[in-house]
């Protein structure tokens, strides 16, 4: 799987985990060199807090376009630091 914006793979995997319609990517397959901290955090009922990320490529920005769980709940510790992406980042099969 890779996670396209703009042009630019931002993520790319074998081994991603399919959650509720989201494809989560392990840690190591993000390419961090694009993305930047948002201050938004949401809150999942079983995941826990959910913390985002501004990506941004050749000048643009795509607002808390990603997001991962750094501290998830105990039945979604297998998702710590996975990343998942959304706001028009597209997921497609290699």
């Amino acid at each position: 799987m890779k996670a396209i914006w703009n042009g630019i793979v931002l993520a790319e995997s074998d081994k991603t985990i399919m959650i509720e319609g989201n494809y989560y990517f392990p840690p190591d397959s993000v390419n961090r060199d694009y993305f930047g901290q948002s201050a938004l955090k949401t809150r999942c009922i079983w995941k826990g807090q959910a913390h985002y990320y501004d990506i941004e490529v050749q000048g643009e920005v795509n607002y808390a376009a990603a997001w991962h769980y750094p501290k998830p709940w105990l039945l979604a510790r297998f998702l710590k630091d996975y990343v998942a992406f959304w706001n028009g980042v597209q997921v497609v099969r290699d």
